[in-house]
C-alpha cells in the first residue's frame, strides 16, 4: 500500500493556501507602503520548502484517530512559519548569502537599503530588518497555532508540546553557536547538534503535536511511538542536511557548494572526519574549515579528505540505521494503517532527499 500522490498534494495544497491567507490578512498589499518588503520577504520565503513539519503533524492527527478537521491544516501550517523564522535567524547567525536559490533576508534587506540610498551601514540596516523578520514570522507562527479553528482542549493538551518545541529549538541554535566556538567536537556532541538543532523540531515534535492533538493528551504509545520513529528520523534527516551542506549540488540545494565548511559546521561528517584523518589531513580541515573565503579548490580539498577517510560512508551508513530502525518501530505501533504508510513513506523522503 502506498498513500496516493494526490493526498500528498492536496496536503500541500491545504498549507500554501493557509499560509498566503494569513500572511495577506496580517500585512494586506493595500496598507502601509513602508512594509511591504517585510511582507514580500515572508511571502518569497514560504513559497519555498518541502512541507515536511506539517506533514508530520498531520499524519500524526491521522495516525492516533483524528478526522476531516479543517482546522488540522493550519495548526500544521504553522510550523513551517516557524521554520522561516529559525532559517531568517540562522543565516544572520551564518553571514549565509543564499536561501533556496535567492538571497537571505538579511542580504535582501542589505540590497534595498544600498538601491534607496540611505544612511548608515546597509549591512547593519540588512541584519537588523531580517532579526525583525525572524522575529514576526516567530510570532506569527504562535498566532496561527493558537487560531487554527481546532477545539480549544486539543489545543490546550497540545501546548506544552508546542512550547516546549520553540524552547528546543532555540536550544539547538546555541548549541550549533557553541560548537563552532569550541572548535572541536565529539560524536556526541555531534548527535546532540542533530536532534536539538533541526532533528526534533522537524520530526519528532511535529509528530508528537499531531498526535496529542488527536488523543487529547499525551498517552504511553505516543510517546514511545515519537523517540522510537520520530527521534530516529529526525537524527537521520539533519544527518543527510550536513551532507548536503558539503556535497549538495547547488542548483538543487539553493545554497553555494560546500556552504557548511566556510560556516565551519562541526556535524558529525567533520567529527568522524577528523577522528579518521591522518595528521596532515586533519591540519588540512582546522587550517580550512570556517574560513568565509574558502575557494572551490578548497571545498574540493575537504571533500576529498572527508570521502577518503570512511566519514562520507560512515555518515551514510548511520542514515540507513536510523531509518531502518524508525521504518521498524512503526510495525508495532497501534495506529491506523493508512497513516502508518503515509509516515514511512515521509520517513524516506526526508532523509532521501537531494534539497
Amino acid at each position: 500500500m502506498t498513500i496516493d500522490a494526490a493526498s500528498m498534494d492536496d496536503l500541500r495544497s491545504q498549507v500554501d493556501l493557509r499560509l498566503r491567507e494569513f500572511v495577506e490578512r496580517r500585512l494586506p498589499s493595500d496598507g502601509e507602503p513602508d512594509f511591504r518588503p517585510l511582507r514580500d520577504a515572508a511571502e518569497d520565503l514560504l513559497a519555498g520548502g518541502k512541507r515536511l513539519r506539517p506533514a508530520f503533524c498531520y499524519w500524526g492527527w491521522r495516525a492516533a484517530g483524528g478526522g476531516d478537521e479543517p482546522g488540522v491544516f493550519s495548526a500544521a501550517a504553522s510550523l513551517e512559519l516557524l521554520q522561516a523564522s529559525a532559517l531568517v535567524h540562522d543565516d544572520v547567525m551564518d553571514k549565509s548569502d543564499l536561501r533556496r536559490g535567492m538571497p537571505a533576508a538579511h542580504r535582501r534587506f542589505q540590497a534595498l537599503h544600498e538601491k534607496s540610498a540611505w544612511h548608515g551601514s546597509a549591512e547593519q540596516f540588512g541584519e537588523g530588518a531580517a532579526i525583525l523578520l525572524g522575529n514576526l514570522l516567530l510570532i506569527w507562527s504562535g498566532e496561527m497555532w493558537r487560531t487554527s479553528g481546532l477545539p480549544a482542549r486539543a489545543l490546550a493538551a497540545a501546548q506544552p508540546v508546542h512550547d516546549h518545541m520553540r524552547t528546543e529549538l532555540m536550544c539547538g541554535q546555541y548549541l550549533d553557536l557553541l560548537e563552532q566556538a569550541n572548535g572541536e567536537n565529539t560524536f556526541d556532541s555531534a548527535l546532540r547538534v542533530a536532534l536539538y538543532k533541526s532533528g526534533k523540531y522537524s520530526v519528532e515534535q511535529p509528530l508528537r503535536l499531531g498526535l496529542v492533538l488527536a488523543a487529547g493528551g499525551r498517552v504511553p504509545w505516543v510517546d514511545e511511538l515519537c523517540t522510537t520513529y520520530g527521534t530516529r528520523v529526525g537524527i537521520a534527516f539533519q544527518l543527510r542536511d550536513d551532507i548536503l551542506g558539503v556535497f549538495g549540488d547547488p542548483a538543487t540545494t539553493g545554497k553555494p557548494a560546500g556552504d557548511d565548511l566556510r560556516e565551519g559546521k562541526r556535524t558529525m561528517l567533520v567529527a568522524r572526519t577528523l577522528a579518521a584523518a591522518s595528521p596532515a589531513g586533519a591540519a588540512t580541515v582546522r587550517r580550512l574549515l570556517g574560513d568565509p573565503g574558502l575557494d572551490g579548490d578548497g571545498v574540493a580539498a575537504l571533500r576529498d579528505i572527508i570521502e577518503g577517510t570512511g566519514a562520507l560512508r560512515e555518515c551514510e551508513d548511520m542514515i540507513a540505521d536510523y531509518l531502518g530502525e524508525a521504518l521498524a518501530s512503526l510495525e508495532q505501533a497501534p495506529i491506523i494503517a493508512e497513516a502508518r504508510t503515509a509516515l514511512s513513506e515521509l520517513a524516506v523522503a526526508a532523509t532521501a532527499r537531494k534539497t
